[in-house]
């Protein structure tokens, strides 16, 4: 078994992208850890979800793999150092490094998706390209460790990816 954990904003997270890779995640035998850096988190959709750990306690090296869940909240992720530092921690220590609809942005301003190929929410393919990577429309894309989802249609299939690579 696993520990993956979920970073979610902690306002307007992506409601189904979360809840469908968590339960693959689970039904794969997979301890989901969710984080976040406030103890209650809102989804765009209208869920709600107690965090398991606050993002100042998480320490990269306690898991096997890390995936950042979209939403229009998680664009406040995109400058923010600590979530940085963390995608770039699970991607040097060789972890899974995830991301789903506009979360990979968060791995392409990290640097870690420089002549990389990955799938991701079409309004933020000016990130990647920005970054150095190429785009593809595909629902998932995987490149070594680091998986991408283009939303919450692909949100099943990209935690069932993440279960398989663990």
């Amino acid at each position: 078994m696993a520990k993956v954990l979920l970073v979610i904003a902690p306002k307007d997270y992506q409601d189904q992208e979360y809840n469908d890779t968590k339960t693959e995640l689970i039904n794969k035998g997979h301890k989901v850890i969710t984080v976040s850096t406030e103890k209650t988190a809102s989804g765009k959709l209208g869920g709600s979800t107690e965090v398991d750990l606050l993002l100042k306690d998480t320490h990269s090296t306690d898991y096997d793999a890390v995936a950042f869940i979209g939403g229009p909240g998680v664009y406040d992720f995109f400058d923010y150092p600590p979530i940085l530092d963390l995608a770039k921690e699970f991607y040097n220590a060789g972890k899974i490094t995830a991301a789903i609809c506009a979360a990979p942005a968060i791995l392409a301003r990290a640097g870690i998706l420089k002549d990389k190929t990955a799938s991701c929410f079409s309004g933020v393919e000016p990130e990647l390209k920005n970054a150095g990577a190429a785009y593809t429309p595909d629902p998932t894309h995987q490149e070594g460790k680091i998986i991408t989802a283009s939303g919450p249609s692909a949100a099943k299939n990209f935690g069932l990816l993440i279960a398989k690579n663990l």
